[in-house]
């Protein structure tokens, strides 16, 4: 079977049709085959722990680039969603924090998951622009920062769900880990308030985004605290080094970069023994 069009093109991997009831999500040459064989058996466990996951039906390689076979899902996500209907934004943003407690609810946790500690730690000690005694620093407050045991997806937002008439479906878990929920959170809460749309989004979509960012964050905590009891000190104490590890994804978005830069930067010295 041949690829078809092209359905949707993200910072790793574009999507295609694959015959009537199935995508393929084709990654870019540059993707470690590993990493995609780890996307595939994390979707596969999620999907068996019984979370609202689409099918990975199998590894494949077209066109010498690595792929995965998933059933297709029909429906917008949720980041086309609240563009088209912005009045909307109180039930998704409650539906998305409902949609992540139950992720971190979950009891049947995968075998040999990731560590996220330690994918923080990677990330940190490989990001460039700044120094090693700030990254030193980092390193060291992660340190104090509680371990957790949960299930974490580690990239979750708007655009990693797909609206079906089956109900919501969470894609993309390349990033999941077992690590402390809060952290997850955070992450998300980030993604929300520093991360620019893709060259060539629609302006209506980036509009959207830049007007609601704020309001779709504040909820989607809110409704996540009643779910999870927990406080806003404890997601905002992981911003620091999730900040910072985050600098190696976004080395390619300068504009994007240097928002994280200026974050990192605006923390009290004394707190963190930043220099």
């Amino acid at each position: 079977m041949e690829k078809g069009g092209l359905i949707g093109r993200g910072r790793t991997a574009e999507v295609y049709a694959w015959g009537k009831d199935q995508i393929l999500k084709l990654y870019q040459e540059r993707t470690p085959g590993h990493v995609v064989v780890q996307e595939y058996n994390l979707t596969r466990a999620a999907y068996a722990a019984g979370l609202p996951v689409p099918a990975a039906e199998k590894l494949v390689e077209v066109d010498g680039q690595h792929g995965i076979i998933f059933e297709r899902l029909v429906g917008p996500s949720m980041l086309k969603s609240l563009a088209s209907q912005p009045w909307r934004v109180t039930a998704f943003a409650r539906q998305l924090a409902e949609l992540h407690a139950r992720i971190h609810q979950c009891t049947l946790l995968p075998d040999h998951l990731p560590l996220q500690r330690q994918q923080i730690e990677r990330g940190i000690q490989a990001a460039k622009d700044l120094s090693t005694p700030v990254k030193e620093a980092t390193l060291s407050y992660l340190a104090q920062l509680p371990e957790g045991f949960s299930f974490c997806h580690g990239d979750f937002h708007p655009d990693n769900i797909i609206l079906t008439s089956r109900g919501p479906f969470i894609i993309d878990w390349m990033t999941c880990t077992q690590g402390n929920p809060l952290a997850d959170v955070c992450r998300t809460s980030l993604l929300f308030r520093t991360t620019k749309l893709p060259p060539g989004s629609p302006l209506q979509l980036r509009l959207m985004a830049n007007a609601l960012r704020i309001v779709i964050d504040t909820i989607y905590i809110n409704r996540y605290l009643q779910l999870q009891p927990a406080s806003r000190r404890q997601i905002n104490a992981w911003q620091l080094p999730l900040l910072v590890a985050r600098l190696r994804e976004v080395e390619n978005y300068p504009g994007e970069k240097q928002i994280l830069l200026t974050r990192i930067r605006a923390f009290p010295q004394g707190s963190y023994a930043l220099k």
